[in-house]
């Protein structure tokens, strides 16, 4: 907190000076700015285009240094809202990786929470506690917390994701822990597949039970994602506020795959303009297929495939698909759940 502007009443003066010595502060002299009759935040509506931007600059870093010398070989995307805090919004840190034909970023493991989103390349992987997963775009893939992990890129194209984490949430908790492999890759003791085939067809080992809150599920593949809200579609009208929008789940409980990141996908049919809406979380966004944009209050984003966008919390959007468009989107939701928090409120349609 800024420093205490004294009175003009000396007796008070005085009476805040002593205050301030002992390090105190007076509640009625900042209560109107921490308890707020509605959210404000300094995070704003920004978009990072790819295919102008991102890519040139990652590719860029990729000849400047190894995936080896930088450890993790990414760009933070910065709110300028948040400038010099390596978020994205005030709970979530987003980056873009790259892993050139050859390389491998050294096996790390830490308590942040980590999301991978395939952008772009085909076929090089992540392992993640003794099992390797293939990346192939619109892919979606976990990290939990204090697992080992290391990425490889085995084939002839560059390979770019982009990286979610809880880095500030648990920057704000003092929770941080970090610890380097003892190889550059781990060792692996599953075939790749085997979680999948174990726990994602709504069948479970028979004596299995979940041993965290993290899915046992980590790469949630776009094929897959894709058919189901090709299913949807023809199935039934889109919901106006959403078009037809699923979350992502751990199996397991039907909470979110990882306790402190929300998921979520989209698909908004061509000419599709979604009715006003907000919540609470601050939200990461990114376009899988298509092109539209997003009025954010008096704020047009437009994007297409591998634009990264954030819209604010309680900040009012909608969405408009000029094609076919699906939507990646992550945010902090489960925890604004868990602890009775998370609001949304709904315009009329039009």
């Amino acid at each position: 907190m800024s420093a205490i502007v004294a009175p003009s009443n000396s007796v008070q003066q005085q009476f805040y000076q002593r205050l301030d010595r002992q390090n105190l502060a007076p509640l009625w002299e900042s209560l109107h700015e921490l308890v707020t009759v509605e959210p404000t935040t300094p995070v704003k509506a920004f978009k990072w285009d790819y295919d102008n931007d991102l890519r040139p600059l990652v590719m860029e870093a990729g000849k400047l240094l190894s995936a080896k010398e930088a450890e993790r070989r990414v760009l933070i995307l910065e709110n300028p809202g948040l400038r010099g805090q390596a978020s994205a919004t005030h709970t979530l840190y987003a980056g873009v990786q790259l892993i050139l034909p050859g390389e491998v970023a050294p096996a790390h493991r830490h308590t942040q929470s980590a999301l991978r989103f395939v952008l772009q390349g085909n076929g090089a992987y992540t392992a993640v506690d003794g099992e390797r997963t293939e990346m192939h775009p619109g892919d979606f893939i976990t990290t939990p917390s204090w697992t080992w992990h290391d990425h490889g890129n085995e084939t002839r194209e560059p390979m770019i994701w982009l990286d979610v984490l809880d880095i500030p949430m648990v920057r704000a908790l003092d929770a941080s822990f970090a610890q380097a492999g003892s190889a550059d890759s781990q060792h692996i003791a599953r075939p790749i597949g085997d979680s999948n085939a174990r726990y994602a067809n709504n069948l479970f080992p028979i004596d299995w039970k979940p041993q965290s809150k993290n899915s046992p599920i980590f790469n949630y593949p776009y094929g897959r994602t894709r058919e189901s809200l090709d299913a949807l579609a023809r199935n039934g009208a889109p919901d106006a506020f959403h078009g037809y929008k699923l979350r992502y789940v751990n199996p397991a409980t039907g909470a979110s795959p990882l306790p402190t990141i929300g998921t979520f996908v989209q698909l908004l049919p061509e000419g599709f303009r979604t009715a006003p809406y907000r919540s609470s979380d601050a939200t990461i966004h990114t376009c899988v297929e298509g092109e539209g944009e997003t009025l954010v209050g008096d704020t047009v984003i437009r994007w297409k495939a591998r634009d990264i966008f954030v819209t604010p919390g309680w900040a009012w959007l909608t969405h408009q698909a000029a094609s076919e468009a699906v939507l990646f989107s992550a945010s902090d939701r489960p925890v604004q759940d868990m602890l009775g928090l998370w609001r949304e409120q709904r315009g009329h349609p039009a």
